[in-house]
């Protein structure tokens, strides 16, 4: 019993024993009233089974239904994290780089080296054959050269192009040079050429030239027998009226000018096939000319390769070995090689160019002051530079190592040939190197300028890849040797010399005003002059009546003595090819966009996706992202600023069999051996695979990354169940 509530409750008493034995009672009678009803659970449907029961502690299933496909649940997992993984590795950083505000540096001003560039192009302007228009800003020139071709089954003639120098003949051999070294420019150092707003101009240059290069062969078919090379011209001795016999400026040429058709020539076809590819770079961001570009490039190459073709181009032709004649062609080989290399990717390409036969017939292992000599003529110095390239940016390794190796350790040579300390070349007083000895008789700078550009580009290269300097036999060079040098011969040109004069027209205070050049030398005053009385112009002393802006003249002679006389073209005239050597030098100086090459563009068209890298990279993948049972897809691209071309994907799948095993032994490590390839390698745009490949929808996981700014290298990881 319990005593009054004395919280003020009733005073009762309360027996609570008797209260819970009355509970008992009922709940037997009510577990009683259950036990004989006859109730059984299988005919409850499973709405009441749920009432009725608790939850399940059902065991989890194994695998996962997605819809199109059932993925194990172990592959679910380990796809999830590592889609975790990579973004946090790749996603992120790339999230935070996109998302930072960007400060645009200012443009450097600009320095002598941007302003003579600026005239130097305007050069090719002046050289235009063909239809002009306003745009072509060259006042005193107009259209010319109309008929050109009309000898020729040529559709359409072969009108455009560029005259060769101060005469009027058009030649494909030092004109396809031309292109191709402006080609190279802007590609090693586009963002110069933007930065001082002449991007667009260099590409118009480069295309005028392109196309009507396009003109002197079947460029729509993929075997040809013939090149057109060259129109216009002369004969040594000749007598009879031709751009050599007469002075006549371009818009006024009265007398025959006959086109030459090659049938053979590895020399002309290689160098026009390394122009065009070149130029394909250039246009990259024109998809369907940059496409004929390496077409017709292509079709040139297979013309210079062809057995019953190779015999040099000016062989036996009067005309073209007048004044552009050719000593060989294994270097073109070289040349155009790199060049279809850079712009295909094809391996086949660079497999040619790094043959010991090709190196050797064409002098390469014979180190001379002649065989260094950069030109229209010998491309060795300059294919071996580029070849090179491959080396010091992509390493590519077996079998190219060996070969690549060589051209490394010949460049290097070339380049301390070119330093006076080595005393391999001849220098005037006033500090020009003297390169016209054997063949190159006469037009100093030009060579001069060619070997500043490649010493300058080669510096550059050491430069963008950590390389501080090169060997000269026991000496250890500093790679800034070869800007001062680079900088000395282009400083020369611009008026440091004895003369104190520039040898580029309208450059300076002080420039040559009697350039041998018929258009620029003959007044714009209405009057026809014929093709012996414009001669009047080219022996009056006095200046030019126009100035041919941005041309550079053959230069002084050994003696650092220049003579402004019309009639002496060695002094005097300018060239295309000169010209064209001359602005990648500047360029390549110009510090009015900072300094450095691009080191992504020229790779922009092509993959590298070989087997054996396919196979280094997928065991480091597949200690982080395997699972049993899944199929990684590897695809290897190299990536642009602007653009993403995955050209190859290398598609692998581990076997069941060895899954079996792993899995029994509980390892899921995975090395090369276990890879096979399941599917050959395929050319496609989209950047996951192409639509013909027949392979499961269920597209688990896929993350890309970019490992540089320059040369980006694409990894995407794609996982199927099997």
């Amino acid at each position: 019993m319990q005593g009054g509530n004395h919280w003020g409750g009733p005073l009762e008493v309360i027996d609570n024993d008797h209260n819970n034995d009355g509970r008992g009672e009922d709940w037997d009678r009510d577990r009683a009233a259950l036990q004989s009803q006859s109730f059984n659970l299988n005919e409850l449907d499973e709405t009441q089974k749920s009432w009725l029961l608790g939850p399940a502690e059902g065991k989890k299933k194994k695998y996962v239904d997605l819809g199109c496909v059932i993925v194990s649940r172990k592959a679910l997992k380990w796809s999830l994290f590592s889609i975790l993984i990579a973004f946090c590795v790749i996603g992120l950083p790339i999230i935070v780089a996109k998302t930072r505000p960007k400060h645009h540096a200012r443009p450097l001003p600009p320095d002598r080296y941007s302003d003579a560039l600026h005239k130097a192009l305007l050069f090719f302007n002046a050289q235009k054959s063909g239809k002009l228009g306003k745009s072509n800003n060259i006042t005193w020139r107009g259209s010319s050269g109309l008929n050109d071709g009309n000898d020729t089954l040529a559709k359409g003639g072969l009108v455009g192009g560029y005259y060769d120098s101060g005469e009027n003949s058009k030649s494909n051999f030092p004109m396809a040079y031309s292109m191709t070294m402006l080609s190279w420019s802007l590609v090693e150092y586009s963002h110069k050429y933007k930065a001082i707003n002449e991007y667009d101009h260099v590409r118009d240059l480069i295309k005028w030239g392109t196309d009507y290069l396009l003109l002197t062969f079947n460029s729509s078919s993929t075997k040809i027998t013939q090149i057109y090379s060259q129109v216009g011209g002369s004969q040594n001795g000749s007598q009879v009226p031709d751009d050599t016999t007469c002075w006549q400026k371009p818009e006024q040429m009265g007398y025959n000018r006959p086109t030459q058709t090659t049938f053979q020539g590895p020399d002309l076809a290689g160098e026009m096939s390394a122009a065009l590819s070149a130029a394909s770079i250039v246009f990259r961001d024109d998809a369907a000319y940059s496409a004929k570009l390496i077409k017709g490039a292509e079709t040139l190459f297979a013309f210079a390769r062809d057995s019953g073709r190779r015999a040099r181009y000016s062989r036996d032709n009067a005309f073209l070995a007048a004044a552009y004649n050719s000593t060989g062609y294994y270097d073109e080989y070289m040349w155009a090689g790199a060049w279809l290399f850079y712009a295909t990717g094809n391996t086949s390409y660079i497999n040619l160019a790094t043959l010991q036969g090709i190196p050797r017939n064409a002098k390469a292992f014979n180190v001379t002051a002649e065989t260094s000599v950069p030109s229209w003529n010998n491309k060795l110095p300059a294919a071996m530079v580029l070849l090179t390239r491959v080396r010091m940016m992509l390493n590519p390794g077996f079998p190219y190592e060996e070969m690549l190796s060589t051209y490394q350790t010949l460049t290097a040579l070339n380049m301390c040939s070119y330093l006076k300390q080595f005393r391999v070349y001849n220098w005037t007083r006033g500090g020009m190197m003297i390169m016209n000895k054997g063949q190159q008789q006469g037009q100093n700078l030009q060579y001069v300028a060619n070997a500043a550009f490649l010493a300058s580009l080669f510096a550059d290269y050491l430069n963008s890849t950590g390389v501080p300097g090169f060997n000269c036999g026991p000496n250890y060079i500093p790679s800034t040797l070869l800007r001062t040098f680079a900088t000395s011969q282009m400083d020369y040109i611009l008026g440091k010399n004895p003369m104190n004069m520039s040898y580029i027209v309208g450059y300076g205070t002080k420039f040559p005003t009697r350039v041998h050049h018929r258009g620029a030398s003959i007044p714009s005053d209405n009057k026809y002059y014929s093709c012996k009385g414009g001669f009047k112009w080219r022996d009056n002393p006095g200046p030019n009546p126009h100035t041919i802006v941005g041309a550079m003249v053959g230069g002084p002679d050994r003696f650092d003595k220049f003579h402004d006389v019309r009639t002496n073209p060695n002094y005097t005239e300018p060239t295309l090819a000169g010209n064209a050597g001359l602005v990648a030098a500047l360029a390549s100086l110009t510090t009015s966009a900072g300094f450095g090459i691009d080191k992504n563009t020229i790779f922009s068209g092509w993959v590298v996706a070989s087997e054996d890298l396919a196979m280094k990279i997928i065991p480091f993948l597949s200690s982080f992202f395997f699972a049993p049972g899944v199929m990684f897809i590897l695809c290897i691209s190299y990536m642009t600023l602007h653009f993403v071309h995955i050209h190859i994907c290398s598609f692998y799948k581990f076997s069941t069999q060895e899954m079996i095993k792993k899995k029994k032994r509980k390892d899921d490590s995975i090395d090369s051996k276990t890879c096979r390839p399941s599917c050959a390698s395929t050319r496609s745009v989209h950047p996951h695979l192409d639509s013909s490949d027949k392979l499961p929808h269920s597209v688990l996981a896929i993350q890309s990354a970019r490992f540089d700014g320059s040369i980006s290298a694409q990894l995407g990881l794609v996982a199927y169940q099997l």
